[in-house]
């Protein structure tokens, strides 16, 4: 019996590992997603199993899905509109030469729409911790679910973003509607930008191979002269 307990502790912990190791891939598609969560459930079932003979041990194993789901569960208020904008800016700022990897969202790869939203999503955790704000944290599950690329975002793909009014070029069109944060999102639909504010622009460009940082009226960048659509982020809409 001890012998089988402990196969399930080393079968737990080689599932906990995997989904770990799984996170390395900088790509938050379906598959991984539903595969991290098996592991993981695998994983506290395992533990449930060797611990069941310990009173103590087994209460904290089986209070962990509680614990992992208190924070989405926690009453919602509105988001506060100054912090959660300067952490997505600082967020999007922090990507700055990242790699660019179709299709990824991290640190170790990141697209074109991968890069707003993993800023945003971010920022919703941060938010979410510093006020105990259960609308962040189910918005962040939210978005960390659903993927939405650039041309979805700029069809307010699940509510995510409202359209502006501004439109034209990058380089030609008139900034006073934008706010730092806003996105831009080219007339294909193959390519989206985020505005810093004062002109600034951050994108995960795949011709540059990296996130860079430039500015939308003196770079010859050929994604400032196409046409674009603007768009921004409902939560800070909604903040205003």
């Amino acid at each position: 019996m001890v012998k089988s307990r402990r196969g399930f502790l080393i079968s737990s912990l080689g599932a906990l590992g995997f989904a770990l190791l799984l996170q390395q891939y900088p790509v938050n598609s379906s598959a991984p997603k539903l595969i991290t969560l098996m592991a993981i459930l695998g994983a506290w079932v395992g533990l449930t199993i060797y611990f069941w003979p310990r009173k103590k041990p087994r209460i904290v194993v089986l209070m962990f899905p509680v614990l992992l789901a208190l924070p989405f569960i926690l009453p919602g208020r509105v988001l506060d509109p100054v912090e959660l904008r300067q952490e997505y800016l600082e967020r999007l700022s922090g990507f700055e030469g990242t790699k660019y990897f179709w299709g990824g969202e991290s640190s170790r790869g990141i697209d074109c729409s991968g890069l707003p939203r993993r800023a945003y999503r971010d920022a919703l955790l941060q938010s979410g911790f510093r006020s105990a704000n259960g609308r962040a944290f189910r918005s962040w599950l939210e978005q960390w679910w659903y993927d939405a690329s650039a041309r979805a975002l700029g069809a307010g793909y699940r509510d995510y973003t409202v359209s502006l009014e501004v439109t034209g070029t990058i380089r030609g069109m008139d900034y006073e509607g934008l706010e730092p944060g806003d996105l831009a999102v080219t007339s294909s639909g193959v390519h989206i930008l985020a505005y810093l504010g004062e002109g600034q622009w951050i994108q995960a460009d795949p011709g540059l191979g990296e996130v860079a940082i430039l500015d939308g009226r003196t770079s010859e960048n050929p994604w400032f002269r196409g046409p674009v659509t603007t768009h921004r982020w409902r939560a800070l809409a909604e903040a205003r």
